[in-house]
């Protein structure tokens, strides 16, 4: 599975160590926003059929020092989120922040032959949906209106950098899509943006994310 080829490296001497068992593999540099969540869940889609290939996650702001470690011997400028490709040891391709794309990806894993499958230990812990299914509630319970929920939730999600599935992150995206340009345009139409089919996202997106946290307890 993929969450057993995911593994946190926390110091210079963890990243070296991956480097030296798997030369050919993925560093993804974790930052503090929801760029990190979307470009994670890119990656995670190139990695899913990948059986081959290593993913070592450096989560920035608690492991600065192996940050800074693979910046100096790649010779790559420091950036969060980033996600370096390499190839016997050597980085072959990087992208930073909204640079992490399907296409781009797609180019870059294209330079990694497939090997034989790899076995590891475990990944990072399951991510929680608690949040947001309250937010949720609240506001399909009729406790938030929706100048409200909107608020919570688009800066909510802004500030999240959790490394979720790729089908949470869907799932997130579904109800304002890209907050950025959401919340952008929110301030240029001073709150006279259309959200007549709000409630009817906010209850599918809701519907989707009990799926997917009713079946992590069950796979739990």
């Amino acid at each position: 599975m993929l969450k057993d080829r995911v593994v946190l490296l926390t110091s210079p001497e963890e990243v070296n160590d991956f480097l030296g068992r798997y030369p050919t593999s993925v560093i993804f540099k974790a930052g503090t926003c929801h760029k990190t969540m979307q470009g994670f869940g890119f990656v995670q889609e190139r990695l899913e059929p990948r059986e081959d290939l290593m993913c070592g996650v450096i989560r920035v702001v608690e492991a600065r020092p192996a940050s800074n470690h693979v910046a100096e011997m790649t010779g790559i400028k420091h950036e969060s989120p980033q996600v370096i490709l390499f190839k016997d040891g050597r980085p072959v391709f990087d992208r930073d922040n909204w640079e992490i794309t399907p296409d781009a990806l797609a180019q870059g894993f294209s330079l990694l032959p497939e090997g034989q499958p790899v076995v590891a230990a475990s990944g990072p812990a399951r991510s929680d949906l608690t949040p947001y299914l309250q937010v949720l509630e609240r506001y399909l319970g009729g406790q938030m209106d929706e100048a409200d929920f909107e608020f919570t939730y688009t800066h909510m999600f802004r500030s999240d950098a959790t490394l979720r599935p790729g089908e949470e992150v869907e799932a997130l995206n579904s109800i304002f899509g890209d907050v950025d340009q959401h919340i952008n345009m929110h301030l240029m139409m001073a709150g006279k943006a259309d959200n007549s089919r709000l409630r009817a996202r906010a209850e599918a997106a809701y519907r989707r994310l009990k799926e997917l946290a009713q079946g992590q307890v069950a796979a739990g």
